[in-house]
This record gives C-alpha cells, sequence and structure tokens, in this order.
C-alpha cells in the first residue's frame, strides 16, 4: 500500500510522550514496519515544524522524516486542487487550500490518505479521495 500520512497523524506519532491509541498511528507504525511506500509533501513537513517549538524537536522530526519521498506540486497540480476545491464547495463541502493541495496529490499519484481530519472524509464523497480507515 502507498500512503500519504497527513499532518494530522504526523502529529500524533510524533509526540515525545507516548503516542496515543489512535487507530491510524498504528496503521502508519505498520506501514512502515512492513516497508510500505509512505510519502509525505514539503506543505506537511512544514505544519509539523510550525507546531513543534524548539530546535531540537524541529531537528528530530527533520532527522526522523527526511528517509520518506517528497511530493513536489506541479503547476497543474495546483489547478486540479482549486477544481476540487470548488467541485466540493458546489456540493455544500469546505475544503482549505492546503487540505485540497494535499487530496490532489493523492489523487494524481494514486495514494491512500491516512488522516484524523474528518474534513477529507466529506470532500471523498465528491472526489476520487481514498482514505485509509
Amino acid at each position: 500500500m502507498s500512503l500519504f500520512v497527513d499532518t494530522s497523524i504526523w502529529s500524533l506519532a510524533l509526540r515525545r510522550d507516548a503516542p496515543p491509541d489512535h487507530v491510524a498511528v498504528a496503521v502508519l507504525r505498520k506501514a512502515l514496519l512492513n516497508g510500505d511506500t509512505v510519502v509525505i509533501a514539503g506543505v506537511v513537513l512544514q505544519e509539523l515544524l510550525q507546531g513543534f517549538h524548539g530546535p531540537k524537536d524541529q531537528t528530530r522530526i527533520i532527522e526522523r522524516l527526511q528517509v520518506l519521498p517528497l511530493l513536489n506540486p506541479t503547476r497543474d497540480t495546483y489547478i486540479e486542487a482549486a477544481r476540487l476545491r470548488n467541485t466540493c464547495r458546489r456540493h455544500g463541502v469546505q475544503v482549505g487550500t492546503i487540505d485540497a493541495l494535499i487530496a490532489q496529490l493523492c489523487i494524481e499519484h494514486d495514494l491512500a490518505l491516512l488522516t484524523a481530519d474528518n474534513d477529507f472524509a466529506h470532500a471523498a464523497r465528491w472526489v476520487p479521495l481514498r482514505l485509509v480507515i
């Protein structure tokens, strides 16, 4: 399985104290142990680094995640992300700009999205976004 892991899951998994007993953290752990493809995008890395304070925490995050393939959006990715967001909005679903970009990256790279953010579940009703769990 190829996974894109959202900020919500990385935040749970990278906590210094024991990660919460969240099913998605267990799915991530299993995927990493099994050697499944797990990818990240720069925007997720940025969100994580903004959320953890102190240079030690940031260095730890950078070191742990630097082994993951980094997806880079293209011009077409941004165009399709805007279309995705507009499609959802027409159906009464509000999707943020970053979430639309993440969803589009998953769609164009045929990745399942591992997230704890329910907004993606609402979007997946109207766009071909595959969710894990």
